[in-house]
């Protein structure tokens, strides 16, 4: 699985998911300051599910209809992002088929993923 991480989420979920053989590609460093269609395109175009803590991006993915290869929403309060990147790993070796070309949304103890997009 291939993920393309935003720039509003926590660089440990991308060194966890690197550090266990994902292909995961930063907007930070490709594509730094892109507007959240570009990122959108970006992931469509390298077939990556995207990595956010922005939920703007369910409102563009939703909303407006904008195509998309998947799109994780991690929502982690302060009090529980020492266990996040671990949950991500998990969530992306265990259930990886469940995650590509679909909304998901990541909270402590819970996973709620859309039907298809």
């Amino acid at each position: 699985m291939r993920f393309l991480a935003d720039e509003s989420r926590d660089f440990a979920v991308v060194r966890a998911l690197k550090s266990a053989g994902f292909d995961v590609t930063a907007v930070r460093d490709a594509m730094p300051g892109a507007e959240d269609v570009e990122v959108i395109e970006m992931a469509v175009r390298e077939s990556r599910v995207l990595l956010t803590e922005d939920k703007d991006f369910g409102q563009l993915v939703f909303a407006s209809s904008a195509q998309s290869s998947g799109v994780v929403l991690i929502r982690y309060p302060a009090n529980a992002r020492k266990a996040m990147a671990r949950s991500i790993v998990e969530l992306a070796s265990n259930e990886e088929h469940k995650l590509e070309g679909r909304f998901a949304v990541v909270q402590p103890g819970r996973v709620h993923v859309s039907l298809k997009l």
